[in-house]
């Protein structure tokens, strides 16, 4: 053995041996603080006595958490993630009973609750003091990192050391271009504003017209969004309401982009997709919600969950996270409805749950994912961070509550930049989001009606006292769901209306979708006019809606607006944009192409926008949405390294999450390696 493998052994050896002796006097420290645990028999012992049993507490325990915790969490994979999360400190509990009772000098004794509270200290200091002694030597936490690197790259049968680059794609999921500007300029994620001003740059993109995740990653990860008219859905041919959080109406819209485009996605060739709502074609899944619908051996999604909390302090720490992110969120909510601030909206229930799944244990376990590629050497990896979007649905896109997510995403970052200093290859980190999100009160509020008994109210139909609140859009909801192995169905597998001509109105934020299941095709103007005269007139005229899309048996794609405006769609433009004057740019084509999508409704609605507050309705419980044309929610952000190649050519737009997906290919293609295959003259037309 030479002299430096006997350095790196003799180190490994200390901090042993530290991480033992500050084990030690912690649970003296705590005997002697909690009067249900004692190291000492009841009728009195010498004080090296204590000290011999404190220090073979802490060193069987120490034992236990490293032989028998990973085993335990490899087996309770079978149980939801949530439940796990609860069972971590149960489970450290009943590991330090067990070490109180193999201690050899027999004298611990713990209650069972004061033995909980024991063994989450110690796994907290332990991981501390480990990582503190770690970092402060840079050279063995750098053989560290690679020796981990070697182990990983090993079992998956890859190789380490490659010259050529890997791209790492953080998707920060709802953070619109104005916010991250914003702060970024307020030093609100440090690091970002260091990249921005050394060593990367800032593209603005414009979404479709179904500016949410659902159509955006797809067609970001799959190269095609074609037929994603909305977040939800309704399809005649099956009488199903499709569901982009939905595992089994991801897992169908994953399989239809792939038969669209000819090839499998961004992430073929030796990738990792970590908490997306797709696959993208990689082999390494973590939290991704496609694949969340399979049983078995085929569903690898959740094996993130095992590299993550197989460490006890990694599931000591997140639980401990989880705990406060609740607190927090009943904190804020409380003093939200105390100062009676507006808009607001509901945030009780189990909110404040997927709140602190969204916020702690999705953004942990991911980051750990892309940390584990990173050192494992993978060509590219796509991770999203659903945090900001979550909170910023219930708390509005700007404010204290978002503002300390977005500090909390910036570190994630900075971690993620300084794990890429000890990776096996270079890596290019790409920074990106799917869209952003527009303020603004919701259409109940503001009008004491829903779309839907808006859309009653038109086709005279009796409309009920009560209204009914509608599903929030917001991803990590599914993902909970999911995680606790609960279908996230809203509302069944088949729509079945209470009668059959009456019409299904589903909400995507600030977009409304009509439909009329009885007739089996798209309805045209016409045949709505001769069933119901007045409901197009009624939406269109309605203060709350900014236009709607139909189509005319004599026009095509029709545009309406309120006192009688319309327009033909192919007659549009950003010139002559008619009634999408106040939406911007690109209004116009967003409308056209989703009029040629099969499974766009009947009546496409729109809700209102005020172009110089930058507000919108939505038709959702949320005070933050998107999922429509309207303000900052189209209007997300590209990062880039300087090094890879400009995404858009000088004065143009990059437009549609289909281009993205081209300019992402292109620079996995630069970085040299084995990387996604060529189009097909098929996906090429399709582009």
């Amino acid at each position: 053995m030479g002299g430096g493998r006997w350095r790196r052994v003799l180190s490994g050896v200390w901090r042993s041996i530290a991480v033992w002796a500050v084990s030690t006097v912690t649970m003296l420290v705590l005997a002697g603080a909690l009067p249900d645990f004692q190291l000492q028999s009841d009728n009195g012992d010498s004080a090296t006595r204590i000290a011999v049993t404190a220090a073979a507490g802490a060193g069987v325990f120490g034992l236990l958490s490293s032989l028998v915790w990973p085993l335990l969490v490899r087996a309770l994979l079978l149980v939801p993630a949530l439940i796990l999360g609860l069972l971590v400190f149960f489970l450290n509990g009943s590991l330090l009973l067990l070490a109180l009772r193999i201690n050899p000098s027999g004298q611990g004794e713990a209650a069972p609750e004061t033995a909980v509270v024991v063994a989450a200290v110690m796994s907290a200091v332990a991981s501390a003091t480990g990582g503190a002694l770690a970092v402060r030597d840079d050279d063995a936490y750098r053989r560290r990192l690679y020796r981990l690197a070697a182990r990983r790259r090993s079992r998956s049968g890859g190789h380490l050391g490659t010259s050529t680059p890997g791209i790492v794609f953080v998707q920060l999921d709802g953070v619109g271009h104005d916010v991250l500007e914003e702060a970024t300029r307020k030093g609100l994620m440090p690091a970002l504003a260091r990249w921005l001003g050394t060593t990367h740059r800032l593209t603005p993109w414009r979404t479709d017209w179904s500016s949410q995740t659902g159509a955006s990653q797809l067609g970001i990860l799959h190269g095609s969004n074609h037929d994603i008219p909305a977040f939800r859905w309704y399809e005649k041919e099956s009488h199903e309401v499709m569901v982009c959080n939905r595992p089994s109406s991801a897992a169908e819209l994953q399989r239809r982009a792939i038969g669209y485009t000819g090839d499998g996605g961004l992430l073929t060739v030796d990738g990792a997709s970590r908490g997306n709502l797709f696959s993208g074609g990689a082999d390494e899944l973590a939290l991704v919600l496609s694949m969340a619908a399979r049983r078995g051996r085929d569903n690898r999604s959740r094996s993130g969950y095992f590299a993550y909390f197989s460490d006890p302090a990694n599931a000591v720490r997140t639980a401990l996270s989880f705990v406060a992110e609740v607190l927090r969120e009943m904190g804020q909510s409380t003093r939200a409805r105390l100062q009676k601030r507006r808009p607001r909206v509901g945030r009780g229930g189990l909110y404040p749950f997927v709140r602190a799944f969204a916020t702690v244990v999705e953004r942990d376990v991911v980051v750990a994912a892309v940390i584990g590629d990173m050192l494992a050497g993978r060509n590219a990896v796509y991770a999203d961070l659903v945090a900001y979007d979550e909170v910023a649905h219930h708390s509005g896109p700007r404010g204290r509550d978002t503002e300390k997510v977005l500090q909390r995403l910036d570190r994630s970052l900075a971690l993620i930049e300084k794990v890429a200093e000890h990776a096996p290859r270079p890596y290019r980190i790409v920074v990106l989001s799917d869209h952003g999100q527009s303020p603004g009160e919701t259409f109940l509020t503001r009008y004491g009606l829903s779309l839907g008994n808006l859309v009653r109210a038109g086709c005279g139909l009796p409309v009920p006292r009560r209204a009914r609140g509608t599903h929030s859009g917001a991803e990590a909801r599914a993902a909970v769901r999911a995680a606790l192995r609960r279908p996230v169905e809203e509302g069944g597998e088949r729509h079945r209306p209470s009668r059959r001509s009456e019409p299904v109105v589903l909400a995507s934020g600030n977009l409304g979708l009509v439909s009329f299941p009885d007739v089996p095709h798209r309805m045209s103007r016409e045949e709505i006019d001769r069933r119901h005269p007045a409901l197009l007139s009624t939406l269109a005229n309605h203060p709350g809606v900014g236009f709607l899309l139909v189509r005319s048996e004599e026009h095509g794609g029709l545009v309406l607006g309120a006192h009688g405006a319309e327009a033909p769609v192919d007659t549009l433009d950003d010139e002559h944009p008619g009634p999408l004057a106040d939406f911007g740019p690109g209004a116009a084509d967003a409308v056209r192409r989703t009029h040629t999508f099969p499974h766009t409704a009947d009546i496409m609605v729109n809700s209102w926008y005020d172009p110089e507050e930058g507000e919108v309705l939505a038709f959702e419980e949320q005070i933050g949405s998107h999922g429509g044309l309207g303000g900052a929610q189209g209007h997300p952000f590209l990062m880039s390294p300087l090094d890879l190649s400009e995404p858009v050519d000088d004065g143009a737009g990059l437009v549609g999450a289909e281009r993205v997906h081209r300019v992402l290919r292109g620079w996995l293609r630069e970085c040299d390696g084995p990387q996604v295959p060529l189009p097909t003259a098929e996906s090429e037309r399709a582009a």
